[in-house]
């Protein structure tokens, strides 16, 4: 029998014009929402330079893109072998971050890490190796995962270290994505069903001791059931990002109209971008960001099935990933925006304004065209009759 060719390099690269489409699209709009709902600040806090945030979250792109373009050039072979490195070096960055005077501290909370004048959030990079590293895991132990309680927990103690030192920042938002990332890879490699929902009770359970018995996380639960019990402090966030979507209507007051942005809506420029969508562009805008999202994460599953149809199991688990945490982070920030779900510092991915969050959503959607890329090759060069199988 023929061995199935696994490619370390690809001679043309095989672009996926929906995902360009579907990506360029967020992009766009996203630095387009950015300059809109930053020229203020840059006036008031950038010593009148009311293109400061435009000229830097292009440069954010402009340093994407360029990681974006050497990401691709990597085979994924080369990802498979280094994945447990990768996510040693981000249990080590988050004790980094951690130590006083090397981590940054905003707004109360150390999760920074200034390098070159530019300030890299460690628990971006920290989702982008968890990816790499639970589809290298069930790769290699899918049997166990499938048959025995501890496969499935064994790969959760590395990711119980990452989520006690995000949770010391205090990052809980990204704590609960990589263990939503790690479940979900799970579950797709076969875990048993009884056995995940005892693990998904138990992290739930664990959460909801930790909101609990955290003041200013109990404070946020409780001002998010009802925010209109203290519109001016604990209420404050919600009560404007509720007054951004009502006064948006069908169609919205108009590209830079918005008011909310105007110092009533804090963060309006990162994790309140979607309010500021909302009031601007209305409900037709807030529904074409949430179909753009939704088939994004589509196409990231149709890739997933492609490649594993292909016999490519850790390509697979890897696309399976990318959706997940696409689709997951991006719920959050919406339902959080839309007072769905309780105030989260998590972004809108590819909309944002962020330096390194941009970057590393950059190098995921890069890694996920390598996974097209490589699957398309792969597809290209079987026979005719199974080819037609994995057409991506």
């Amino acid at each position: 029998m023929k061995q199935r060719m696994k490619p370390s390099h690809i001679g043309r690269f095989h672009f996926d014009p929906l995902l360009v489409v579907l990506t360029s699209s967020l992009l766009l709009i996203g630095f387009v929402m950015v300059v809109s709902s930053s020229l203020h600040l840059g006036a008031k806090m950038a010593g009148n330079d009311v293109f400061h945030y435009p000229i830097k979250q292009l440069i954010h792109l402009g340093l994407g893109f360029v990681f974006g373009a050497i990401i691709t050039r990597v085979p994924i072979i080369a990802w498979e072998k280094s994945g447990q490195w990768l996510f040693i070096i981000g249990l080590i960055l988050l004790i980094i971050v951690l130590i006083p005077g090397l981590g940054v501290k905003v707004n109360g909370s150390v999760r920074w890490l200034s390098i070159g004048g530019m300030r890299i959030q460690v628990s971006e990079l920290v989702k982008f190796f968890a990816v790499i590293y639970m589809a290298g895991y069930v790769t290699r132990h899918q049997k166990s995962i499938r048959e025995s309680a501890l496969g499935l927990f064994k790969p959760l103690i590395l990711f119980a270290i990452a989520s006690m030192l995000l949770l010391l920042e205090p990052d809980f938002g990204s704590a609960v994505v990589i263990l939503i990332i790690a479940m979900g890879i799970m579950f797709l490699a076969g875990a048993r069903l009884s056995q995940f929902i005892m693990l998904l009770s138990f992290v739930a359970v664990l959460a909801v001791l930790l909101v609990y018995f955290e003041p200013y996380r109990m404070k946020r639960v409780t001002s998010f059931m009802n925010p209109w019990a203290d519109p001016k402090d604990t209420g404050y966030q919600l009560v404007h990002a509720l007054i951004s979507f009502g006064r948006g209507e069908w169609t919205g007051v108009g590209l830079g109209s918005g008011i909310q942005k105007l110092f009533y809506l804090p963060e309006a420029h990162t994790d309140f971008l979607f309010s500021v969508i909302g009031e601007e562009l209305g409900l037709l805008g807030v529904l074409t960001i949430i179909a753009l999202f939704s088939a994004l994460v589509w196409r990231t599953f149709q890739i997933a099935m492609a490649a594993e149809k292909a016999g490519e199991r850790f390509s697979a688990f890897l696309a399976y990933g990318l959706g997940i945490w696409f689709g997951f982070q991006s719920f959050v920030n919406m339902g959080v925006n839309m007072g769905i779900l309780p105030t989260k510092g998590l972004t809108l991915p590819l909309m944002s304004y962020g330096g390194g969050s941009m970057m590393i959503m950059f190098c995921a959607v890069a890694l996920l065209f390598r996974v097209q890329s490589e699957v398309a090759e792969i597809s290209a060069n079987m026979p005719k009759e199974r080819s037609r199988w994995v057409n991506v």
